[in-house]
């Protein structure tokens, strides 16, 4: 489908997927090393792209959960083609594809750059919080007796406290974001239930904690600590709402120091959820 003359609107391969993904790495987004693979298994169908002359030159993710939600995120022009119009018909085109992928009402996130949120509020999208990259060099911490690495037996569980936190269900995200490579992931129980999770996992810079979900911020503190510990004194990032003051309180009290913003932004409906639980946000790039 042609977007303009000469450049075409297509879905991407694999391949052009993963130069996407080291795009995002040349524009300092510091993806998780694993990020693409694990992306790609989420939703194939989910990723867009400009191509001039068989090269892809913009692209951007369109991102389905079980067509109750979506998420857009990967919104990049190759710097040469930037100013001239392309990401605006491109960023229209891929919101139109998105809501004919999904259900009736289904709203759209997105985690938008403070200087394109007025472009993407004229495109329907409404601001719900801001979302800040907090940045700290990670310690050892004694390490909670209520925190334990995950169990094959925990999952279930872990599914179902990621849907109440997230909102939507994401058994296939979540299944190969715990099971790549470089990456932990610790559970939080005092008696039987489940009362939190974290995932840290290796990026081209440090060390990623998402998502960072728990009952409370002492749980989210002891969780915090076990992922810490792991990171080997290496550089540490947390992506932390702001409209949930604790985390904020958690940051600070590891002495996290704030080095980039955006905000999530929603197309239609807000989705309910207990932002109070929400200590790290899992991905930027898709929700």
């Amino acid at each position: 489908m042609h977007l303009e003359e000469g450049m075409d609107f297509v879905k991407l391969n694999k391949t052009q997927f993963e130069t996407v993904v080291k795009w995002a790495e040349k524009e300092g987004w510091n993806p998780g090393i694993n990020d693409a693979e694990v992306f790609w298994q989420m939703d194939p169908d989910g990723y867009y792209g400009v191509l001039k002359d068989g090269e892809i030159i913009a692209s951007g993710s369109i991102v389905s959960y079980n067509g109750e939600f979506g998420f857009m995120g990967f919104f990049i022009v190759k710097p040469e083609y930037r100013s001239k119009g392309l990401g605006r018909k491109l960023w229209n085109k891929r919101k139109e594809l998105l809501i004919s992928r999904l259900k009736e009402n289904a709203p759209i996130g997105m985690d938008g750059v403070v200087d394109m949120q007025p472009f993407y509020n004229k495109g329907g999208f409404v601001l719900s919080h801001r979302d800040v990259r907090m940045e700290g060099t990670s310690k050892m911490y004694p390490v909670s007796e209520h925190v334990s690495k995950v169990q094959d037996s925990d999952i279930e569980e872990i599914l179902n406290y990621d849907k109440e936190c997230f909102g939507y269900e994401r058994k296939t995200f979540i299944t190969n974001w715990i099971a790549q490579s470089n990456a932990k992931t610790f559970v939080y129980r005092k008696g039987e239930a489940l009362q939190g999770f974290a995932v840290i996992r290796k990026a081209v810079s440090g060390y990623k904690i998402g998502p960072l979900f728990a009952d409370n911020i002492d749980i989210a503190e002891e969780l915090f600590k076990a992922c810490s510990a792991m990171a080997d004194g290496d550089l540490i990032y947390l992506d932390i709402p702001l409209i949930n003051k604790s985390a904020s309180e958690l940051a600070n009290k590891f002495s996290l120091k704030e080095c980039f913003e955006c905000g999530r932004m929603y197309f239609g409906p807000i989705p309910e959820i207990p932002m109070e639980k929400v200590f790290g946000v899992t991905t930027f790039e898709l929700g």
